[in-house]
């Protein structure tokens, strides 16, 4: 199938239609989009900045400053327990929604599968349609906190199976895979010699004690795995577009010759400036201070929910996403009438692929007292739809 096939085959992104909707309501508050509401941290601007007045506005490495990839080795090494060489393992991308389909392209075929365990983030399954693949989606519940079952995972492989594309914490659910869970996935990734794509780029968003734990780090894993991280939700960097890959020396090397094409090489001064936010120690201090408020307000948002007769809600352990299943509605129906009639931007959960049907997603990357709003109009809008 050619590219004009696929993307006419791609439904437009459920997301982007309850945001269209919603551009033509009044007074509207937004649980939507995933995004941190707060500014980049001031000292990465001023590094921005002094790379402008340094003059670095030209080109770059198709890979990515050398000064970029040796702090993300640093990082690697001292953070995830992966040792990557700066020059031969890791990439610089636009972002890491690009970094899917450039690492994919290097080994998915048209007619090979890819396993997603589901709900998923839409870009995964988009990704791998994009380069010929066929997604096989993998149940997650939560009755099970959206970890997927291994079980689950073995019955899925065939001899198409190329890969696994899994994401901890996970968007849209916030769940996050346990160290066993880990270890069950890269056993079966090695007894079938299939790849892991493993998407981290809320590593830093954790709560309750749990721990994020890179795949890659795990024995026998680091030539299986391509390991995708980025700047965005750590450092509220989301508009600045900036992510990176962890691979062997042949996937990174087809994925630099793919971006030398499409792109030639993230923005120059955006790279300076993530270079020295990673050497900093106030960059830390900001991540922190935002992770603490991200949990404060899943601990009002998720206690409002579990009070509200028609969820069924679970405690997310990470990102900045709750995912509670709506028991009386068409996910798609209810987020369209909360919009109009109770005036909140939620996601339904079928954009996140089959198995997030009735469901619907909630993103508490905003204030504490939007959220209270929000949740008060969410009571008061199923209050009304019950008694009708």
């Amino acid at each position: 199938m050619s590219i004009p096939d696929i993307l006419d085959s791609i439904p437009e992104s459920g997301i982007r239609k309850l945001f269209e909707l919603a551009s033509k309501q009044k007074d509207v508050i937004s649980l939507g989009i995933g995004e941190p509401d707060f500014d980049t941290p001031q000292h990465i601007k001023e590094y921005a900045l002094e790379a402008l007045q340094r003059g670095m506005t030209h080109y770059t490495p198709n890979n990515g400053l050398k000064i970029l990839r040796d702090e993300i080795s640093e990082k690697l090494k001292r953070e995830n327990g992966i040792i990557a060489d700066p020059d031969r393992n890791i990439m610089v991308t636009v972002g890491g929604n690009q970094a899917f389909l450039l690492a994919l392209s290097t080994f998915v075929r048209p007619g090979d599968e890819v396993i997603i365990p589901s709900p998923y983030f839409v870009t995964h399954a988009a990704a791998a349609k994009l380069v010929g693949g066929t997604v096989v989606e993998v149940k997650t519940c939560i009755e099970n906190d959206f970890r997927v079952n291994p079980e689950d995972l073995k019955r899925s492989i065939t001899r198409k199976t190329r890969c696994i594309i899994i994401s901890t914490p996970n968007n849209p659910t916030g769940s996050v895979l346990t160290r066993k869970d880990l270890e069950e996935i890269a056993d079966i990734a090695v007894e079938h010699g299939i790849r892991i794509v493993s998407d981290e780029v809320y590593e830093k968003l954790v709560y309750d004690g749990a721990e994020h734990i890179s795949i890659a780090s795990l024995n026998g894993m680091s030539e299986l795995t391509i390991t995708v991280n980025s700047f965005s939700k750590a450092y509220a960097m989301t508009g600045w577009r900036l992510g990176y890959v962890v691979a062997d020396p042949t996937t990174i090397a087809k994925m630099t010759k793919f971006q030398m094409y499409l792109a030639a090489c993230p923005v120059s001064f955006v790279q300076y400036a993530a270079a020295k936010a990673l050497q900093d120690p106030r960059s830390p201090a900001a991540t922190e201070s935002m992770r603490q408020e991200y949990q404060r307000r899943r601990e009002y948002l998720y206690k409002r929910l579990s009070e509200i007769d028609g969820f069924v809600v679970n405690k997310p352990m990470g990102a900045f996403y709750i995912f509670p299943k709506v028991d009386f509605a068409e996910d798609n129906a209810f987020a369209e009438r909360l919009l109009v009639e109770g005036r909140v931007v939620v996601v339904p959960g079928s954009a996140f692929g089959t198995y997030g049907k009735g469901h619907v997603r909630l993103c508490y990357a905003t204030s504490l007292g939007n959220i209270e709003e929000a949740t008060n109009r969410i009571e008061r809008f199923m209050r009304s739809i019950r008694q009708k």
